[in-house]
């Protein structure tokens, strides 16, 4: 049997507040394996689950994951209907768990394109959970980040036009507080499994300084190992924010 994972003294002294996470891979994974795409997502959600309970383990406060792109709308309807079935599933399935691990659930992006089914569950599972003040589980759905930038433009621009705020005293805080973040800190650490080194339209504003850790895992195998492995690498790092 395998040791259970654990993080250095250093690593623990050193757990980031906030962490987002693009889950890549579960088609590859399926594919390795001569199945469905959709046998990826499925068994994807195992990974999900194992990195809610390792971040609230060793305090992370807020999670975020990206779990469907205003890009992803553009894959074979089957393949959609099928990952939404899956969300609402998981999003039902999931209370207990979350629960019993004193996890709240927030959503980002533009949840108004979700099937109505998937948004009623969404309001029931975040209802179920509005009591728990431990680990902040955000989901971005629908999420794209150059639609959150246009969306907080929109925003700032008619509130220019209707006199309400003056150009010249737009800040990057004005900005930031017309995100769909507003009300979480920006993330000190981003992970993307499966190797890929793009940022994919993700956090494009809140990862100005992140730290970035690539891991080749594909998601479906992501675990607490991999997960701590992540945590232990950003303990290593020097965050200068532009200074020395």
């Amino acid at each position: 049997m395998s040791a259970t994972p654990q993080l250095s003294p250093a690593a623990q002294a050193n757990v980031p507040t906030h962490v987002a996470v693009v889950m890549d891979g579960n088609g590859r994974w399926a594919k390795q394996r001569h199945l469905p795409r959709v046998e990826g997502h499925r068994n994807g959600v195992e990974s999900v689950r194992a990195i809610v309970r390792a971040a609230g383990e060793v305090g992370v406060k807020f999670l975020t994951l990206y779990a469907f792109s205003v890009e992803n709308w553009n894959r074979p309807k089957d393949e959609v209907d099928t990952l939404m079935k899956y969300l609402a599933r998981f999003l039902k399935g999931e209370i207990g768990e979350l629960n019993r691990n004193n996890v709240r659930l927030e959503v980002i992006g533009q949840i108004y394109r979700l099937p109505e089914f998937v948004q009623e569950q969404l309001k029931k599972t975040q209802a179920a959970l509005a009591k728990n003040n431990g680990l902040t589980l955000i989901l971005a759905l629908s999420y794209g980040g150059r639609t959150e930038i246009v969306e907080a433009v929109r925003d700032i621009a008619a509130k220019a036009k209707s006199g309400k705020l003056e150009p010249a005293e737009i800040t990057e805080q004005t900005i930031a507080q017309h995100l769909y973040t507003r009300h979480y800190p920006d993330p000190d650490l981003l992970i993307r499994t499966s190797g890929e080194t793009r940022i994919s339209n993700f956090l494009l504003w809140q990862i100005s300084y992140a730290e970035f850790v690539v891991t080749p895992t594909l998601w479906p195998d992501f675990r607490k190992v991999q997960f701590f492995e992540a945590l232990e690498e950003y303990t290593r790092r020097h965050r200068r924010f532009g200074a020395v």
